[in-house]
């Protein structure tokens, strides 16, 4: 009973403990939501104070603002009434100056007799007259400074190539003479009732021509290579003393072996000279043919050697890569082997026929372009134009007939008279020269300029001449006093 008791005291002793901590916590807890409601309601006084403080600055930062505003807007209201006013005096301005100088034409008008259009015109030729002059004179002196830069280093060039080659000249045309050892030699050529010649001219395609020259025969062909050919032939023949139609035959047949022989060995030694391989058998033979055609009384395959030569030394000046340039050279006119075969210009043809042999695009370009046809586009097509006219163009290379020679040298000076102010032509040094003298009082010496210039080129655009040809207009000056 007395365990009990005391089990009981123990029990209302924890519970009265308890309750006790569980009031204690509850306090404490109280105490703490007091402390943070208080932290709070402070926290939200410092905000509200804080953000009123940021609006009562952003108030009286406005307010500032404003006032500037205002003051700014005053101002602008004070310069647009000023801009108003001044805008009314220049359109008063204005209005009095387009018075005045529609006053001041009127007045012009009235004095100088011109309408304003045709013031106008007037000013508009007096400035293009003063253009065409300042150009002309700024056109003349680059001419001259790049004429002089370019004829220095050009005569340095050509000169120098051309002064290392000494080329043989020819003067060939469609007749060959063919001496006899005897004039009873004739008669064998004619044969019985002519049937020998007339055999002969059957097989080989020349005409036979036996006068009255002593020991001598004429063989005449505008085929270079048919007429050797039968040269050879008669000569075989004459040798043999065997003159009969099948004898002609035979020999003519043996030959036409011999030329074609002759006609490769030929093409070989050209390369050879010029130091070249690796060209088309086919292109090689076509090369040689040339040996037997002339151009202007100058042999073909030696102005292609000779070109190639100098084409060759330019280049080397230049410090351009030699072989293609003399490659170029060689081959230009190899078209005129084909120009009886195939229609077209003997530079197209050259080309095209070079391009199926398999030489390359820039020796093709330069052969198609060595006469203006194409426009250069490549050093070896310009060093290609430079070695064909001087080849054919130095003193001695060519030959022309008199009758182109005297049509020629009429239409210079005909194309030199049908300028304005032009008192007198000469053409001098063979045609290589034209001196137009023209009237002082006419053409002054911008005028001079223009009129050298325009000839020049009509020439050039006109005729065919080998080299160049100098255009110089002479404008006299005179002044004439009479003592009295």
């Amino acid at each position: 009973m007395r365990i009990a008791v005391s089990t009981g005291s123990v029990a209302s002793l924890l519970l009265a403990g308890v309750l006790i901590v569980v009031v204690v916590s509850a306090w404490l807890m109280v105490r703490r939501l007091q402390a943070v409601q208080r932290r709070s309601t402070a926290e939200t006084e410092r905000t509200r104070r804080w953000a009123e403080e940021q609006a009562a600055r952003q108030r009286a930062e406005l307010d500032r603002r404003e006032e500037r505003l205002t003051e700014e807007l005053g101002r602008l209201r004070v310069q647009e009434g000023e801009l108003a006013q001044w805008s009314v005096d220049l359109e008063r301005a204005r209005s009095e100056a387009i018075e005045l100088v529609a006053h001041r034409a009127r007045a012009l008008e009235r004095a100088a007799g011109l309408s304003a259009e045709q013031a106008r015109a007037e000013l508009v030729r007096e400035a293009e007259t003063e253009a065409r002059r300042e150009a002309a004179v700024t056109v003349r002196e680059i001419e001259r400074a790049a004429k002089e830069e370019g004829e220095r280093l050009a005569r340095g060039i050509v000169a120098g190539a051309i002064q290392r080659l000494a080329g043989e000249q020819t003067a060939e045309t469609a007749v060959s003479v063919f001496r006899l050892p005897n004039e009873e030699m004739k008669g064998r050529i004619i044969g019985r009732e002519g049937r020998n010649i007339r055999a002969f001219e059957s097989v080989t395609g020349v005409n036979l021509i036996v006068d009255d020259t002593p020991a001598s025969v004429q063989l005449s062909c505008f085929d270079p290579v048919r007429r050797e050919t039968a040269r050879l032939t008669l000569e075989q023949l004459v040798e043999d003393g065997r003159i009969h139609p099948l004898r002609i035959e035979h020999v003519h047949e043996r030959s036409r072996e011999e030329v074609a022989r002759r006609c490769v060995r030929a093409g070989e030694d050209a390369l050879l000279a010029v130091r070249i391989d690796g060209m088309h058998p086919e292109l090689v033979r076509t090369l040689g043919t040339l040996r037997y055609r002339a151009s202007y009384g100058q042999n073909v395959l030696g102005h292609l050697v000779e070109s190639a030569h100098l084409a060759g030394m330019m280049a080397a000046e230049l410090g351009v890569a030699p072989e293609p340039v003399r490659r170029s050279a060689l081959l230009h006119d190899i078209g005129k082997a084909l120009t009886h075969e195939v229609e077209g210009s003997h530079a197209a043809v050259g080309a095209e026929f070079a391009r199926r042999h398999g030489e390359s695009a820039e020796v093709v370009h330069a052969i198609a372009a060595h006469h203006g046809e194409v426009e250069p586009r490549t050093v070896e097509a310009v060093l290609t134009q430079a070695a064909d006219a001087c080849s054919g163009g130095r003193p001695g290379a060519r030959k022309e007939s008199a009758e182109v020679y005297v049509r020629r040298l009429e239409r210079l000076e005909e194309i030199a008279r049908a300028h304005e102010g032009v008192a007198a032509v000469y053409a001098m040094q063979a045609g290589r020269e034209v001196r137009v003298m023209v009237r002082p009082e006419v053409v002054d010496d911008l005028g001079a300029q223009v009129i050298a210039r325009e000839v020049a080129k009509q020439v050039a655009e006109e005729l065919t001449y080998p080299g160049q040809i100098r255009v110089t207009v002479v404008r006299e000056s005179r002044v004439t006093e009479v003592a009295r």
